[in-house]
């Protein structure tokens, strides 16, 4: 009898586990190798386990949460953006609709779309664009 062509292996099996990820997620990125609380700060792992007190609090923290300022392409500010350890949104004092999307944070205010990248390695993607304007700029942290 033939095993079914989805089926994993138990060191696999063990690897997601450990790392948090599933199949669909480490196809978007969510590293097997690493911890679940390193994944959860790359934005793949919503819940990350408390290693310890300290760190556990750490572990819990969106990457996104913070203050942001949208820099146009002059550099003045485009929008100031407040994100909540609970991922809640306010650009410029108005509550907005997030979600995630391909390890990013994603929202909308008027034709501005804004997107914060989860895993903070990546520099210089954290941007917005305009679609009324057709301007983008970047985002940074305040």
């Amino acid at each position: 009898m033939q095993a079914p062509a989805f089926a994993i292996d138990a060191k696999y099996r063990q690897k997601l586990e450990r790392s948090g990820c599933t199949q669909m997620s480490e196809m978007q990125g969510c590293d097997i190798n690493k911890t679940k609380a390193e994944n959860a700060k790359a934005g793949f792992v919503t819940e990350a386990p408390a290693e310890n007190a300290s760190q556990g609090a750490q572990a819990n923290q969106t990457p996104y949460a913070g203050n942001w300022v949208a820099v146009g392409p002059s550099g003045g500010t485009v929008a100031k953006i407040q994100i909540d350890s609970k991922e809640h949104v306010k650009v410029n004092g108005k509550a907005v609709k997030a979600k995630r999307s391909d390890g990013a944070l994603v929202f909308k205010q008027g034709f501005i779309t804004y997107t914060i990248q989860g895993d903070r390695r990546l520099k210089g993607e954290d941007t917005w664009s305009d679609s009324d304007a057709h301007t983008t700029g970047k985002i940074v942290a305040e």
